[in-house]
């Protein structure tokens, strides 16, 4: 019979073959797979746009002329090289995360190719892809006092094939209303700075203040293209700068008083913070201390500016060591949280010092579905939040009007998410803080949410015992989640035991990108393989790879209680109804293990819920055509501690009294997975610790004509109040922040 084909059918699963991702491993792809799913390097590339990718896997026609479009409607032209080898250049896009495109060979008529690109945040591509300011804050402060001289751009000349180069200078401005249909976002070509220069690497000159009313653009970014374009052509191959406040261009009127331009600025972006509706309401406030910040990985991610793994470089935020953002934007301003924390773990707020964390009108990241203001990555937040900085801050003596608009939350309403974890052998410890060992050999539901349709589910497998032989318990092998109607994520080891990321059942690779933004979540994978999915609802997912089996932890929001089941436990503070059934009966909280493994067993799912890829023979007949819940397999649930057993002596100098430890080493007689287990406890038991609540009181002032010592607003703090000489004190001379959230004393005043 006639195969079918997969031109127009990528994804699809054909009566005859399948053009889906999983058709490799399991051998029934269509015999053109190949020709029309498409391979392509790089994968990704900047949301601006001008990167040239190799389509790897299809010779095309070197006579072909390639047409390229991107999400049914952004076309670039294409190229076939001179070895056959198909070429894209990527678009300039209004969003981040992966864009379907589609590939014509005909001028455009049919499109039966195609793949997907990876647009990502302008800060987030390697340096090789950038123009290079080098000393770039002479570039955004050229023409203020003591900054003059020549300035000099370099770049990869290798990047671009050409002998000869332009430079351009692009702006971004947002033109309507703000918060209306009517508002958009638009990058506009506006000169070109040099033109048919030597592509060397490095171009050198002294800045003259741009003609006419191309001045008026203070926030922009540089465009190197090869000289056989035409200016300002879009979607050419292209190397583009970091974008930056351009002072080095602006006009004659800022270079002759600086101060006073920027005042006027600042002044009229103030007028206009005033009529805008007020974000700070609804982003969610900082947690209390650092250790909160950085154990809520479901909420908050590292601000790249200011990061205690890479030295504390706080440039913005002078005395803090760390700082935070939260991943999601708010609901419906679209706007961003950031938090710091200086050396004793406290928070740093505006009011007390310059080194505060500011809040955002936009959020650094943009926020789905992007494409227009005030959700574009990156280039809505410099226009709200950055270009203002320099105006008030950096290029006049005018700070506090920018920290009145933009002021530090305090973590008064802040609450911490609640956790649970399992690991090894698998040991679970619930949200409300019971622990338990289930050794079934199946696939799980792990917690279940109706708040959001959360789900996560758990793979089993047996362990191996040195011997290579079946161990008596088992392991996660795979766990798969989604929630609403996000993207799937699936994180498994694979046969080869290497630890693989799934994404709507393809293998992600995380050589150029290690922060994806999905649909529904954000996915950030560190160097050496912790996992963590952050859900649009705040819920978080972490998992790592651990001495063979998966270690796992669950992050809820607050407003998951009374909302979640599985064997995660029914998150509400009570202990009594942990092991709860799919049909709401109840096991006591001192269940045998034998009962357990009952409970557990309840909620195994079907392959009608089950989110998991079954990709390979091995799964399709274990796990897919096979019991979810195997009956037949029975573990141990006590194992024998012999005392002629040379490896227990070695067991008690690892494990102490750890009884999980001490568990996994006899079950699957490996120290090495003893150790991974009592590591992955006290792991769990620290993280719990660090998402203990905190009282905060909220901030003090100082009395007028009056002064205070300390600026920790936490429970059992402080604060001392002292007038200035000639001043007398009435009203409370310490106050100290108390159980019930709030202030001793009354308020002092001089």
């Amino acid at each position: 019979g006639a195969q079918d084909s997969c031109s127009h059918q990528c994804g699809e699963l054909l009566s005859t073959c399948s053009c889906q991702v999983t058709c490799q491993s399991l051998g029934n792809c269509c015999p053109d797979y190949k020709e029309f799913c498409l391979q392509i390097s790089p994968y990704s590339g900047s949301l601006m746009g001008g990167k040239d990718f190799l389509i790897e896997n299809t010779a095309f026609n070197t006579s072909s002329v390639l047409t390229c479009r991107f999400k049914q409607e952004i076309k670039t032209s294409g190229y076939t090289a001179k070895d056959g080898k198909g070429h894209c250049i990527s678009p300039l896009l209004y969003e981040t995360g992966f864009i379907p495109f589609e590939v014509s060979v005909d001028d455009g008529r049919t499109f039966p190719y195609s793949g997907t690109w990876l647009s990502v945040h302008h800060s987030k591509v390697s340096d090789e892809e950038k123009c290079t300011l080098v000393n770039e804050t002479k570039w955004q402060y050229y023409g203020t006092p003591n900054t003059y001289g020549n300035l000099t751009l370099t770049w990869t000349h290798q990047a671009l094939a050409e002998t000869h180069v332009n430079i351009e200078v692009w702006g971004y401005h947002e033109t309507g209303d703000s918060y209306s249909e009517n508002w958009l976002a638009e990058w506009k070509y506006l000169y070109t700075l040099a033109r048919e220069i030597p592509n060397t690497g490095k171009f050198t000159f002294t800045p003259v203040p741009a003609e006419g009313n191309y001045s008026t653009w203070d926030f922009g970014i540089l465009r190197i293209t090869p000289s056989s374009y035409s200016d300002g052509q879009s979607n050419i191959p292209s190397l583009w700068s970091n974008e930056h406040a351009l002072a080095w261009h602006l006009g004659k009127d800022f270079r002759d008083d600086p101060n006073a331009w920027a005042t006027a600025k600042c002044m009229e972006w103030d007028r206009k913070e005033e009529k805008l509706p007020n974000f700070k309401e609804e982003i969610i406030d900082c947690p209390c201390t650092l250790a909160q910040a950085r154990a809520d990985t479901g909420r908050f991610h590292t601000d790249y500016g200011c990061n205690i793994e890479k030295g504390s470089v706080c440039t913005y935020h002078p005395g803090a060591v760390h700082c935070v953002r939260a991943i999601q934007a708010s609901p419906q301003y679209a706007a961003g949280q950031q938090c710091c924390y200086d050396s004793t773990g406290t928070q740093i707020l505006t009011h007390d010092s310059t080194g505060g964390s500011t809040p955002d009108r936009g959020h650094d990241w943009g926020s789905p579905p992007f494409l227009k203001p005030p959700r574009i990555p990156g280039f809505s937040h410099w226009l709200y939040d950055v270009i203002s900085f320099y105006y008030c801050c950096l290029w006049s003596d005018n700070c506090q009007f920018y920290m009145k608009r933009r002021p530090s939350s305090d973590c008064r309403t802040y609450r911490p998410p609640r956790a649970a974890s399992a690991f090894g052998d698998p040991h679970f410890f619930t949200f409300d803080g019971l622990n338990f060992t289930f050794n079934g050999l199946g696939e799980y539901l792990l917690v279940e949410s109706d708040l959001t349709s959360l789900r996560v589910q758990g793979r089993t497998q047996q362990g191996r015992l040195p011997n290579g032989t079946g161990a008596q318990g088992t392991g996660l092998s795979a766990v798969a989640m989604q929630e609403n109607n996000s993207d799937v994520i699936e994180v498994r080891y694979s046969e080869d035991l290497n630890l693989e990321v799934l994404l709507n059942q393809k293998v992600l690779n995380f050589s150029e990108q290690t922060w994806m933004d999905l649909k529904g979540l954000f996915l950030h994978s560190t160097p050496d393989q912790n996992i963590t999915v952050m859900f649009s609802s705040g819920c978080g997912v972490e998992i790592r790879g651990n001495g063979g089996f998966l270690t796992l932890t669950v992050l809820l929001p607050e407003k998951f209680m009374n909302h979640t089941q599985g064997l995660f436990g029914v998150m509400n503070g009570n202990t009594e109804d942990e092991y709860t059934f799919r049909n709401k009966t109840t096991l006591p909280v001192h269940a045998s293990p034998q009962q357990l493994f009952e409970f557990g067993a309840n909620w195994a799912i079907e392959n009608g819920t089950s989110l998991f890829t079954y990709d390979t023979e091995f799964l399709l007949n274990n796990f897919f055509y096979g019991e979810k819940h195997s009956a037949s397999f029975l573990p141990v649930f006590f194992p024998y501690e012999d005392p002629a057993d040379p490896l227990v002596e070695e067991m008690v100098s690892l494990c102490g009294s750890d009884p999980f430890c001490r568990f996994d080493v006899l079950t699957t007689r490996s120290l090495q997975v003893g150790n991974s287990t009592r590591l992955s406890h006290q792991n769990h038991k620290l993280l719990v610790e660090h998402l203990e609540p905190v009282v905060s009181c909220g901030w003090l002032d100082h009395p007028i004509n009056g002064t205070k010592n300390g600026t920790n607003y936490l429970l059992g703090s402080t604060i001392i109040f002292l007038c200035s000489q000639g001043y007398e004190l009435t009203g409370s001379k310490e106050r100290t922040c108390q159980t019930s959230g709030a202030w001793s004393g009354d308020t002092p005043s001089c």
